[in-house]
C-alpha cells in the first residue's frame, strides 16, 4: 500500500478549508454587507503602502503579485475542483518545496478571509448605519477583533510565500517544470494553482534579491499591525 504524502494531505486540508470558508451556505458571514467594503478598503490601503515598490521597475512586478495574489483573496482551488482527485496529480507535477509554498498560500487565503469576516462582524456592531470605511473606523474594528497571534501568523505566512517563491526562482529546473505542467494542471483542475505559481515565479525572477524584498514587506506590515493595536493615530505611515 502506497504511503500518503503528509504535504499532499496538508494541501488537501487547506483546500477543503478554503472551500468551506467561502461557502455562504456553511459560513453565513460571507453575506455581511461590510465584507466587500473591508476588502476594497484594504486593497486601496495596500496599494498606497506599496507605492514605493510599484515605482521601482525591478520590484513592480513582485509588488503587483503580492497585491493581487498574496494579499488578495485568491481562490486556489478553482470553483468546482475535486480535491480528492487532484491531490495525486499535484504530487507528480510539483516538487515538494513548491508544494510547501502552495500550502502556505492557501492557508494565508483562508486566514485572511476569516479575519476579514471578523472585521465585517465588528463593523456591523460598531457602525451599523455607515457604508464606508476610513482609517479611524478600520483601527477600531481591528482592535475589536483582536487576535494578535493570528495577525502575526498572517504576516508569517506572507513572508513564507514570498521566501518560498524566492527560493523556487533559484532552484534549477523549476521554470521548465512549470512550463511542462501547464497543460496537465489545467486538465486536472489545477489551473488556479498553476497560474499563481507562474505569476509568482515570473515576478520574482525579475528581482535581484527576492528575500530582501520580502523582508521589507514583512517589516512594514508588522509595524502597521503594532500601531493599529496601539491605537496610533497614523498607523499606515511609512
Amino acid at each position: 500500500m502506497a504511503r500518503t504524502n503528509p504535504l499532499i494531505e496538508r494541501v488537501g486540508r487547506r483546500l477543503a478549508w478554503h472551500q468551506a470558508a467561502h461557502d455562504p451556505g456553511r459560513e453565513p458571514r460571507n453575506r455581511l454587507r461590510w465584507l466587500p467594503e473591508v476588502r476594497r478598503w484594504q486593497a486601496a490601503r495596500l496599494e498606497e503602502s506599496f507605492e514605493h515598490f510599484l515605482n521601482d521597475p525591478t520590484r513592480r512586478a513582485a509588488a503587483m503579485f503580492f497585491l493581487t495574489d498574496v494579499y488578495g483573496d485568491h481562490d486556489f482551488s478553482g470553483r468546482d475542483a475535486n480535491v480528492a482527485k487532484v491531490m495525486p496529480m499535484m504530487q507528480r507535477l510539483l516538487p515538494g518545496a513548491v508544494l510547501e509554498t502552495v500550502a502556505h498560500g492557501i492557508e494565508l487565503g483562508v486566514l485572511t478571509h476569516a479575519l476579514d469576516m471578523r472585521m465585517a462582524e465588528a463593523l456591523h456592531r460598531l457602525a451599523p448605519n455607515r457604508r464606508k470605511l476610513d482609517a479611524d473606523l478600520y483601527g477600531q474594528a481591528y482592535r475589536e477583533v483582536g487576535l494578535r497571534r493570528l495577525r502575526r501568523h498572517q504576516i508569517d505566512l506572507i513572508a513564507e510565500v514570498g521566501v518560498g517563491l524566492a527560493r523556487a526562482v533559484k532552484t534549477p529546473g523549476v521554470a521548465t517544470l512549470l512550463k511542462l505542467s501547464r497543460g496537465p494542471a489545467k486538465a486536472t483542475g489545477l489551473g488556479e494553482l498553476q497560474g499563481f505559481l507562474e505569476r509568482g515565479f515570473a515576478a520574482f525572477a525579475a528581482l535581484g534579491d527576492g528575500k530582501a524584498f520580502v523582508r521589507d514587506i514583512e517589516r512594514a506590515e508588522r509595524a502597521v499591525s503594532r500601531r493599529l493595536f496601539a491605537g496610533d493615530p497614523d498607523p499606515f505611515r511609512d
